[in-house]
Protein backbone atom coordinates (compact mmCIF):
# COMPACT_ATOMS: atom_id res chain seq x y z
CA UNK A 1 0.00 0.00 0.00
CA UNK A 2 1.47 3.25 -1.32
CA UNK A 3 1.06 6.09 1.29
CA UNK A 4 0.60 9.76 0.43
CA UNK A 5 3.19 12.40 1.83
CA UNK A 6 6.15 13.65 1.51
CA UNK A 7 8.79 11.64 -0.98
CA UNK A 8 11.06 9.65 0.57
CA UNK A 9 14.57 11.12 0.36
CA UNK A 10 17.73 8.92 -0.35
CA UNK A 11 21.38 9.72 -0.29
CA UNK A 12 23.26 8.98 -3.52
CA UNK A 13 26.09 6.49 -3.67
CA UNK A 14 27.57 9.15 -5.95
CA UNK A 15 31.32 8.73 -4.26
CA UNK A 16 32.25 6.05 -1.45
CA UNK A 17 32.93 8.60 0.78
CA UNK A 18 29.91 10.59 0.00
CA UNK A 19 28.01 7.08 0.73
CA UNK A 20 30.00 5.99 4.16
CA UNK A 21 29.11 10.02 5.64
CA UNK A 22 25.68 9.36 4.92
CA UNK A 23 25.22 6.02 6.15
CA UNK A 24 27.32 7.58 9.53
CA UNK A 25 24.45 10.72 9.20
CA UNK A 26 21.28 8.19 9.41
CA UNK A 27 23.03 5.14 11.65
CA UNK A 28 23.47 7.94 14.43
CA UNK A 29 19.59 7.82 14.09
CA UNK A 30 20.05 4.45 16.23
CA UNK A 31 19.55 4.15 19.49
CA UNK A 32 21.46 1.29 21.15
CA UNK A 33 22.27 0.76 25.06
CA UNK A 34 25.86 1.04 26.09
CA UNK A 35 28.23 -1.23 27.68
CA UNK A 36 31.51 -1.92 28.79
CA UNK A 37 33.25 -5.16 26.77
CA UNK A 38 36.12 -6.33 29.31
CA UNK A 39 38.43 -8.97 29.63
CA UNK A 40 41.48 -10.31 31.64
CA UNK A 41 44.77 -11.06 29.15
CA UNK A 42 47.88 -11.48 29.75
CA UNK A 43 47.84 -10.36 33.47
CA UNK A 44 46.26 -6.84 32.14
CA UNK A 45 43.05 -5.56 32.07
CA UNK A 46 41.33 -4.37 28.81
CA UNK A 47 38.28 -2.78 28.70
CA UNK A 48 35.91 -0.15 25.62
CA UNK A 49 32.55 1.41 26.02
CA UNK A 50 30.42 -0.68 23.00
CA UNK A 51 26.79 0.16 21.43
CA UNK A 52 27.31 -2.54 19.04
CA UNK A 53 25.96 -5.74 21.36
CA UNK A 54 22.67 -7.72 21.60
CA UNK A 55 20.99 -10.27 23.01
CA UNK A 56 20.90 -13.26 20.18
CA UNK A 57 18.86 -16.33 22.16
CA UNK A 58 17.55 -16.71 25.71
CA UNK A 59 17.62 -20.49 24.96
CA UNK A 60 20.61 -21.42 26.07
CA UNK A 61 21.30 -17.50 27.29
CA UNK A 62 23.47 -15.95 23.62
CA UNK A 63 25.25 -12.44 23.10
CA UNK A 64 26.79 -10.86 20.36
CA UNK A 65 29.33 -7.44 20.51
CA UNK A 66 30.70 -5.87 17.84
CA UNK A 67 34.61 -4.80 17.92
CA UNK A 68 37.00 -2.74 15.96
CA UNK A 69 39.53 -5.55 14.71
CA UNK A 70 42.12 -3.12 15.15
CA UNK A 71 41.65 -2.55 18.84
CA UNK A 72 43.61 -3.90 21.71
CA UNK A 73 40.16 -5.16 23.35
CA UNK A 74 39.40 -7.27 20.13
CA UNK A 75 42.97 -9.49 20.78
CA UNK A 76 41.84 -9.53 24.69
CA UNK A 77 38.63 -10.96 23.94
CA UNK A 78 39.76 -13.45 21.72
CA UNK A 79 42.79 -14.51 23.47
CA UNK A 80 40.97 -14.76 26.94
CA UNK A 81 37.99 -16.68 25.51
CA UNK A 82 35.76 -15.12 28.30
CA UNK A 83 34.89 -11.49 28.35
CA UNK A 84 32.22 -9.57 30.51
CA UNK A 85 29.26 -7.27 28.85
CA UNK A 86 28.66 -4.83 32.02
CA UNK A 87 25.47 -2.37 31.04
CA UNK A 88 25.88 0.83 31.97
CA UNK A 89 22.89 3.53 33.63
CA UNK A 90 22.51 6.87 32.79
CA UNK A 91 24.46 7.68 35.77
CA UNK A 92 27.96 6.20 34.68
CA UNK A 93 28.13 8.61 31.41
CA UNK A 94 31.75 9.00 32.50
CA UNK A 95 32.74 5.10 32.39
CA UNK A 96 31.35 5.22 29.35
CA UNK A 97 33.31 8.42 27.69
CA UNK A 98 36.32 7.27 29.28
CA UNK A 99 36.43 3.87 27.70
CA UNK A 100 35.37 5.28 24.31
CA UNK A 101 38.31 7.81 24.29
CA UNK A 102 40.96 6.20 21.82
CA UNK A 103 44.82 5.98 23.17
CA UNK A 104 43.87 5.20 26.88
CA UNK A 105 46.74 3.75 28.58
CA UNK A 106 47.04 -0.18 28.66
CA UNK A 107 48.32 0.38 32.44
CA UNK A 108 45.94 1.89 34.42
CA UNK A 109 43.18 1.77 32.55
CA UNK A 110 40.24 1.03 35.38
CA UNK A 111 42.41 2.84 38.10
CA UNK A 112 39.61 5.51 38.78
CA UNK A 113 36.86 3.08 37.18
CA UNK A 114 35.03 1.17 40.36
CA UNK A 115 34.76 -3.00 39.53
CA UNK A 116 35.01 -6.17 40.44
CA UNK A 117 36.23 -9.56 39.03
CA UNK A 118 33.98 -12.18 37.60
CA UNK A 119 34.52 -15.36 39.58
CA UNK A 120 35.51 -17.11 36.31
CA UNK A 121 37.63 -15.38 34.45
CA UNK A 122 38.67 -12.75 36.54
CA UNK A 123 37.83 -10.01 33.91
CA UNK A 124 36.06 -6.68 35.04
CA UNK A 125 32.72 -6.14 36.34
CA UNK A 126 31.78 -2.64 36.52
CA UNK A 127 30.33 -1.80 39.91
CA UNK A 128 26.56 -0.51 39.87
CA UNK A 129 26.02 -1.32 36.32
CA UNK A 130 21.97 -2.09 35.57
CA UNK A 131 23.30 -6.24 35.04
CA UNK A 132 26.59 -7.72 33.59
CA UNK A 133 26.46 -11.02 31.57
CA UNK A 134 30.05 -12.94 31.24
CA UNK A 135 29.95 -14.20 28.20
CA UNK A 136 32.89 -17.96 26.73
CA UNK A 137 33.25 -16.83 23.19
CA UNK A 138 31.73 -19.59 20.76
CA UNK A 139 32.26 -17.78 17.76
CA UNK A 140 34.38 -14.73 15.74
CA UNK A 141 33.16 -13.49 12.57
CA UNK A 142 34.68 -10.80 10.27
CA UNK A 143 32.61 -8.44 9.24
CA UNK A 144 34.19 -5.39 7.19
CA UNK A 145 36.47 -3.07 10.14
CA UNK A 146 34.91 -5.23 12.90
CA UNK A 147 34.73 -8.80 14.32
CA UNK A 148 31.30 -10.30 15.88
CA UNK A 149 32.06 -12.36 18.87
CA UNK A 150 29.36 -14.62 20.04
CA UNK A 151 29.30 -16.83 23.24
CA UNK A 152 27.59 -18.44 25.51
CA UNK A 153 26.79 -16.47 28.60
CA UNK A 154 28.29 -18.60 31.48
CA UNK A 155 26.94 -15.95 34.62
CA UNK A 156 25.21 -12.88 35.14
CA UNK A 157 24.36 -10.42 37.75
CA UNK A 158 22.99 -6.96 38.49
CA UNK A 159 25.76 -4.53 39.71
CA UNK A 160 23.85 -3.09 42.44
CA UNK A 161 23.13 -4.35 45.41
CA UNK A 162 19.38 -5.74 45.62
CA UNK A 163 18.59 -3.68 48.55
CA UNK A 164 19.96 -0.20 46.61
CA UNK A 165 17.11 1.83 46.17
CA UNK A 166 18.53 3.72 43.34
CA UNK A 167 18.42 -0.27 41.52
CA UNK A 168 14.56 0.12 40.92
CA UNK A 169 14.83 3.73 39.08
CA UNK A 170 17.78 3.51 37.41
CA UNK A 171 17.52 4.37 33.87
CA UNK A 172 19.75 3.01 31.04
CA UNK A 173 22.71 4.95 29.27
CA UNK A 174 21.66 5.06 25.72
CA UNK A 175 23.49 6.54 23.00
CA UNK A 176 21.75 8.29 20.08
CA UNK A 177 22.35 11.38 17.40
CA UNK A 178 26.27 10.75 18.55
CA UNK A 179 25.79 11.17 22.54
CA UNK A 180 25.09 9.75 25.75
CA UNK A 181 21.14 10.25 26.93
CA UNK A 182 18.78 8.70 29.44
CA UNK A 183 15.41 7.35 28.76
CA UNK A 184 13.60 10.41 31.02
Amino acid sequence: MELDGPALSSIDAGSADDFSDGYRVLASELASGVAIVSARHRGRDHAVTVTGWLDVSWDPPTMAVSLFDEARICEAVEGSGTWVLSVLARDQEGVATWLASPGNPVEGLLNTVAFRRAESSGAPVIDRCLAWFEVRTEQVHSAATHRIVIGRVVAMGRGRAPGDARQAEQDPLVHWSRSFHGLR
